[in-house]
């Protein structure tokens, strides 16, 4: 299994980016995705997932402002971020089944 995390980047407090997680190498359709995030000095903490249903799930200081979402036709996962603060930098990985993507980094300044 390989996950490919990509579409961070640097943005104003209040900003928005999306996400994208490419999973290959698995039968997408039938496993769920996590993302997970880790700032300079903390260990990583979960941020959101989504299950083969497309049901969701969020850590509460992301809810109503991160929306995650999947695309089965394109073996893809996004995580919609609104409404950015400073708190939410760090490097972003998706997860699915076990495997670990590299990560991509988001920086929020304020």
């Amino acid at each position: 299994v390989q996950l490919q995390a990509f579409g961070g980047g640097l943005v104003l407090t209040g900003g928005s980016l999306r996400l994208s997680c490419v999973v290959s190498g698995t039968d997408f359709s039938k496993s769920g995705v996590d993302w997970y995030r880790q700032a300079p000095g903390k260990q990583r903490e979960f941020v959101a997932m989504v299950t083969v249903t497309g049901h969701t799930d969020y850590v509460d200081s992301v809810q109503g402002r991160f929306t995650a979402s999947r695309d089965n036709a394109k073996n893809t996962v996004y995580l919609q971020m609104n409404s950015l603060k400073p708190e939410d930098s760090g490097v972003y990985y998706c997860i699915n089944r076990g495997y670990w993507g590299k990560g991509t980094q988001v920086t929020v300044s304020s």
